[in-house]
């Protein structure tokens, strides 16, 4: 069987967001499943000298108006900025790691629903208790995920999936790797789709 796309994210990314809603229908057209990777876009900018794209002089501005082009173009017209922008994403990171651990049935659903929140309903999900409710929404016991998000172990787990992340060359959100070759942001799909049919270039 075709090893799983990687698509690596962080929940606090316009265009994470915006391929969150793709990438499953990109991956299905292929015969291959998705492999979800959140990680910390925070962490990974030590590593570059990067800087979120809204707090950029004159690029801030114009990446504004892209986030809502782009979702357009892509088919996801319910996207907004929310009105608490960039968040730190641990909490929602560390529930999606957790269910990938103990109940991986509802990962990607709450993975969805968290996403959501924050990009379509404006939801803080910097916050664990808002957090935890959230994935509350898609079958998850919130107690249990809010005891994940300061569980040392789940922690730790973060830490270990942000230094494979950049081990493997990830710097940025969405950032997919197909059979090796890595793609970033939402604009390189149409290559990855490209790459997935003729099998490279």
């Amino acid at each position: 069987m075709p090893a799983p796309i990687d698509f690596y994210f962080d929940f606090s990314s316009p265009y994470g967001f915006i391929g969150s809603e793709k990438i499953e229908a990109l991956a299905a057209r292929h015969g291959r499943s998705v492999a979800w990777h959140p990680v910390l876009l925070g962490v990974v900018f030590k590593q570059t000298g990067a800087t979120p794209l809204t707090q950029v002089p004159l690029k801030g501005d114009y990446s504004k108006r892209d986030f809502a082009r782009s979702a357009r173009f892509h088919g996801v017209p319910a996207f907004r900025l929310p009105s608490v922008f960039p968040i730190s994403t641990q909490a929602p990171a560390r529930i999606v790691l957790w269910l990938q651990r103990a109940k991986p049935e509802l990962a990607v659903g709450a993975l969805h629903a968290l996403y959501r929140a924050f990009f379509v309903d404006d939801v803080d999900i910097s916050n664990p208790d808002r957090a935890a409710a959230i994935a509350a929404q898609s079958g998850v016991d919130a107690a249990a995920a809010r005891a994940a998000i300061d569980d040392p172990a789940i922690k730790d787990a973060l830490k270990v999936e942000n230094d494979k992340a950049i081990a493997a060359g990830v710097f940025g959100s969405p950032f997919v790797i197909v059979d090796g070759e890595p793609f970033w942001g939402v604009d390189r799909f149409e290559q990855v789709d490209r790459w997935l049919l003729t099998g490279g270039w």
